[in-house]
């Protein structure tokens, strides 16, 4: 049984518009690894695949627009991590495309590169850049 995603308190960055598209990236997530146990087959997974992918390309801009306005100096990295992302997606659609349809490689591929991305990503960068805005631009909430 694959390792689903859960958005839970660990997860939350104080950002309202953030966290609220981070708990429909993990539906979109979520989604894909149910089709793959579900024996959805390769057209299926490749749906899936490009429904969560859609999603993480307009997440992303919408975080990097709000690290571009709030002036936030770790931008470039933060860039980078999601470019490390989308490259690991490529890697995703490169395995499905050898396949017959979704492995159990597949699947693990997915909680590998993207659920524990995507964990490790939020508790980190994603947090710093809340705290950053939250300071920057509401101080007297902190």
């Amino acid at each position: 049984m694959s390792r689903y995603a859960e958005f839970d308190n660990s997860l939350v960055t104080g950002n309202h518009e953030i966290d609220e598209q981070h708990k429909e990236w993990i539906d979109k997530i979520n989604k894909l690894l149910r089709c793959c146990e579900d024996g959805g087959g390769k057209v299926e997974a490749v749906k899936m695949l490009d429904y969560m992918a859609d999603y993480t390309e307009f997440h992303f801009e919408a975080e990097e627009k709000l690290q571009e306005e709030a002036g936030y100096p770790g931008i470039e990295e933060h860039k980078n991590k999601h470019n490390d992302f989308r490259k690991a997606v490529g890697e995703l659609y490169e395995m499905l495309n050898e396949e017959e349809g979704p492995s159990d490689a597949f699947v693990k591929a997915v909680e590998k590169n993207v659920v524990d991305w995507l964990y490790n990503h939020i508790k980190t960068f994603d947090s710093s850049v809340a705290t950053y805005i939250n300071m920057t631009l509401e101080p007297d909430k902190i």
